[in-house]
């Protein structure tokens, strides 16, 4: 097969084995024999660096080589030994959680309490940003959000908000270090009455307007507009509101998500229709699910007449997890309050010449189902869940075989067999439905609950940072094999990503198949989740 994809139109996976051995000519002028220590009274030299002669190398460790099933994602790498050592025990997939530390406590079993705030002002940023990451002591982080801004106190001595000054005519926070004050803000072990005025509580991080929201069973959601954003035409952010503080997954609730995604099909579903010259939502208030599935209907029709609106792909995306390395690095999100992000792309834009197609990432996915299909004469989707479903290892375990972690009706929950994270989880539409305006109700009901299982699946096995990406297609098109896919990105501590991973070499230490039993052992109870 000429495509470069795994998936074979018999709806199973290819796969290649490097079983290496080869010799390697020793073209060494000198040796540099050294002590390098001792071992039992004994001196250690570093001889075994330095052969005399040429070297055979044998019985090297297999290494699995599969194409991702999109030939635009490169190929993933699996060293044998290291997923033969995880295939023996799936459920020990996971990260340990980090022990509690406390400079505050440390300091007092060595100086004098009035010597301990002199300490914390002595150390050099590198190891505050490093204790305001790690630290889960409130004491410590209070006192580094204290070197970090000015703090307007109450009569009851807590924290009611920051000092302003003003600046060009405008009011801004007074803040003594930026990089500390987000590396503190963004720890979910600072007290709230500081989280609230540093970072929560609405204007607290700038003049973004709030023009949506959404209150559910014990939940409430801010949608936020980003007017100069990165992303042309503006986007928007569905952030959990300052009474709802969801620092991580494991708080997460199912209402959290359905009005996270609720916010996404809304904007997205009014500014289509406003393109259109149709009717979308009523002011000042949140949509029904029952005016969100009309105006949708409304404007799946009006495209089926040919109508030709100015945007016609959806951008989704959702950073979780926040962390700030001592070096000054921030890493992953920009806050770690839950939010996700969502925008509208033209369909085409101006060049210097001409005009193009402007970019969406799920159009490389149309591209390649149009190769696919030009080389196999079959769907590329309807092959891929085939094999999916048809799924066998690779390495002959007898262990569990199943990619899948959960499914429905309408979407797949699962391990794609070919990584291009360690921890990599998608989710796919089963039925013939590419983008955000081919979900109905009980597809948009069934997708919000798959979002939830899977990333408290993760958040169960470990997971603090991730990138999750949305792969749709255009409105305008009329391919109906392209499904709707999300892929979800876990970042793991020792897996940062370097030249390999530039170059879509993906490296994983684990068979898709285990990573999957580890998941399905890790997920929450199954509930209903409200219609859309």
């Amino acid at each position: 097969m000429k495509l470069h994809t795994c998936v074979r139109p018999n709806g199973c996976f290819a796969f290649a084995i490097h079983k290496p051995s080869y010799r390697v000519t020793n073209l060494r002028d000198n040796d540099e024999v050294i002590e390098l220590g001792a071992c039992q009274g004994e001196a250690v030299f570093n001889s075994r660096n330095f052969p005399e002669d040429d070297l055979e190398v044998e019985k090297c460790d297999w290494v699995y080589e599969i194409a991702n099933p999109f030939s635009f994602k490169g190929t993933t790498f699996i060293n044998a030994a290291w997923a033969d050592r995880q295939a023996d025990n799936p459920l020990g997939i996971r990260l340990a959680e980090a022990e509690p530390v406390s400079m505050s406590d440390s300091l007092r079993h060595n100086v004098e309490e009035e010597d301990i705030d002199a300490i914390f002002k002595a150390l050099p940023e590198p190891l505050l940003f490093s204790l305001a990451t790690t630290s889960t002591d409130p004491e410590d982080l209070i006192r580094l959000a204290r070197q970090a801004a000015s703090f307007t106190i109450n009569d009851s001595g807590e924290v009611s908000g920051l000092h302003y000054e003003q600046l060009n005519g405008q009011s801004r926070p007074v803040i003594y270090n930026h990089d500390l004050y987000e590396a503190v803000a963004n720890n979910p072990h600072l007290p709230d009455d500081y989280m609230q005025a540093m970072v929560l509580r609405p204007g607290a991080q700038g003049n973004s307007e709030i023009i949506g929201e959404f209150h559910g069973e014990g939940s409430h959601v801010f949608e936020y507009l980003r007017r100069n954003s990165y992303i042309p035409w503006g986007h928007y952010a569905a952030n959990m509101a300052n009474d709802s503080v969801r620092y991580s997954l494991a708080e997460l609730c199912l209402d959290d998500m359905i009005g996270m995604r609720h916010l996404y099909y809304q904007r997205s579903y009014e500014r289509l229709a406003v393109d259109l010259g149709l009717t979308g939502f009523k002011g000042r208030r949140m949509a029904s699910p029952a005016e969100l599935e009309s105006v949708r209907q409304h404007i799946v029709n009006t495209l089926a007449n040919g109508a030709e609106p100015t945007f016609t792909a959806t951008l989704w995306g959702w950073n979780y997890g926040f962390d700030f390395a001592a070096s000054g690095y921030r890493l992953n999100a920009s806050h770690q309050m839950l939010h996700q992000q969502f925008a509208l792309i033209p369909a085409v834009v101006t060049d210097s010449t001409d005009s193009q197609t402007s970019f969406a990432c799920g159009d490389l996915v149309a591209s390649f189902c149009e190769q696919y299909r030009a080389e196999t004469g079959t769907p590329f989707f309807s092959d891929y869940i085939e094999a999916i479903r048809a799924n066998s290892r690779m390495d002959g375990h007898q262990g569990e075989k199943s990619l899948i972690i959960h499914e429905d009706d309408y979407v797949m929950v699962f391990v794609p067999k070919a990584q291009t994270s360690q921890w990599e989880v998608q989710i796919m539409t089963t039925g013939q439905v590419g983008n955000i305006l081919e979900l109905s109700s009980e597809a948009r009901r069934s997708l919000d609950m798959a979002f939830y299982l899977a990333v408290k699946a993760l958040d169960n096995i470990g997971v603090k940072l991730m990138c999750s990406i949305e792969y749709s297609k255009r409105f305008t098109s009329r391919d109906h094999d392209q499904r709707l896919l999300y892929a979800l990105l876990p970042k793991l501590p020792n897996s940062p990503g370097a030249f390999s991973e530039s170059q879509l070499r993906w490296i994983n230490g684990h068979f898709s198949e285990d990573l999957a039993t580890a998941l399905r052992a890790s997920l929450p109870p199954s509930q209903n989740a409200t219609k859309q």
